[in-house]
């Protein structure tokens, strides 16, 4: 049985003494710089699983899949959290969640907030809260004023008292109300379930997580100064719901259940190295699940052509998963052979059903690798189609400078380059690359009038 370090245990004890993240978000007041701070993580393969995972919760919660931006966050911790439309979920609860069930139970969660309009709400929430600040700050100062002037200590004492517990009673009230959320969240959740033929298992499981580790870390928590409710209430409140559900004791197909498995090993030996992958082979030895991860590791931290055997014995089991061809061409790269992992990554592009933007960003790389003039014309329409289906991908847009760089289109380069630093959060060198682009450009073609979105482009409250 596998052990949770003690870091993790305090970590999630700690979690539920502070504000919720989402309240954080709401009182900066900017969505974007918020996100452009997260540690993010890209991989075709775990955002096609997840968005698979959500498509049929979003339906059930009436929200539009597409505008909903799922973003993957570097972090052992087991969180999600929303802000603005992203939806953003650790990578450590992708981890340690044994079934996709679990995670769904999540999204679904998570979905309850934005369909509820939580953010707005919670925006609200905090101005009435400041307003109640603001008051007893103004009541206390007039107290303490008219104490000095009347020479009376007493009176100085309580506007003093005044102004600290009108604080703590907008701090109250705010966190009193997130905890509601919270609980309309977790009923939401359970509806979507119900609604798309799944079980609430997996929520409650993990709550039981939650709850172990506050027992483990002998944290003592104020229920009255957390921003959710605690586990062992939220269990109390979800079991009969569940319970009752007609399906409570559905489990995930197996096809979903393998590919929950592969994307867990994959997070493991990408990001926690070759023990933790090891540890959680172990538990299905010889399964797919096991012998893709066993690859990868091989690909990452053994030998280039074992690697390429291992892999090429999971394509001829499975010739239609891409990720199997994506991993081929990414062990090509590294063995310098460009020209074959070209073809390996055109397969993958091929066979995606995500129509991922990664995966033609990475046969783009492959084909800037081979360097002759046709494969870098190629390599910059394969980098377009990447970017056209992930506006947001900064690092495609430096591949697609560096291509246009060498065919010797400058301000073409120059517009990639400031793409990337504006997908990047630096606005000043994107404005600075958009001017130089504009310079070689026609005013009003395409590439000038972008160019100008970026020299004219604003954070939320700041001016240009």
């Amino acid at each position: 049985m596998l052990s949770r370090p003690k870091s993790t245990i305090a970590r999630t004890a700690r979690a539920f003494a502070t504000v919720a993240l989402a309240a954080v978000v709401a009182m900066a007041g900017s969505v974007d710089a918020f996100a452009q701070n997260v540690p993010v993580v890209r991989d075709a393969e775990i955002e096609a699983l997840v968005r698979d995972y959500a498509r049929p919760i979003f339906k059930a919660a009436g929200l539009s899949g597409d505008a909903i931006n799922i973003v993957l966050v570097n972090d052992q911790s087991f969180n999600a959290f929303v802000a603005g439309r992203r939806m953003f979920i650790n990578t450590g609860a992708l981890m340690t969640a044994e079934t996709p069930n679990e995670i769904i139970g999540v999204i679904a969660h998570e979905a309850g907030h934005i369909a509820g309009g939580h953010q707005q709400k919670l925006r609200e929430q905090l101005e009435r809260a400041k307003t109640m600040a603001i008051l007893a700050t103004l009541l206390g100062a007039g107290a303490m004023v008219a104490g000095a002037t009347s020479n009376s200590r007493g009176l100085a004492g309580a506007g003093m008292g005044v102004m600290a517990g009108g604080g703590e009673m907008a701090q109250r009230s705010i966190l009193a109300y997130q905890r509601t959320e919270e609980m309309t969240a977790d009923r939401s959740a359970i509806a979507y379930l119900n609604a798309t033929g799944q079980s609430g298992m997996g929520m409650l499981k993990t709550f039981g997580r939650f709850q172990n580790a506050l027992s483990l870390s002998g944290a003592q928590v104020d229920p009255y100064r957390i921003s959710h409710p605690m586990p062992q209430e939220r269990i109390a409140n979800l079991e009969v719901l569940v319970k009752q559900s007609p399906y409570v004791d559905k489990v995930d197909p197996p096809a979903l259940q393998q590919r929950h498995d592969m994307m867990r090993i994959k997070i493991a030996a990408y990001m926690q190295g070759q023990a933790a992958a090891s540890r959680l082979m172990r538990k299905n030895p010889g399964s797919l699940a096991s012998r893709y991860g066993d690859a990868q590791m091989t690909y990452l931290f053994g030998n280039l052509a074992s690697a390429l055997t291992k892999t090429n014995a999971l394509i001829k089991e499975q010739p239609k998963n891409p990720y199997f061809q994506e991993l081929r061409g990414d062990i090509l790269m590294k063995a310098n052979r460009p020209k074959e992992a070209a073809d390996a990554y055109a397969k993958a592009v091929s066979l995606d059903p995500a129509r991922s933007g990664l995966l033609p960003v990475s046969y783009g790389q492959a084909l800037m690798a081979i360097g002759t003039a046709d494969s870098l014309k190629k390599a910059v329409a394969q980098i377009n189609t990447g970017l056209g289906r992930d506006r947001e991908n900064a690092d495609g847009y430096r591949y697609l400078a560096q291509a246009y760089g060498e065919l010797g289109n400058i301000p073409a380069a120059e517009l990639a380059t400031a793409e990337g630093h504006f997908y990047s959060g630096d606005y000043k060198n994107a404005k600075i690359f958009a001017m130089r682009a504009q310079q070689s450009m026609k005013r009003g073609e395409p590439g000038w009038l972008r160019a100008q979105d970026i020299i004219n482009y604003a954070p939320s409250g700041k001016k240009k």
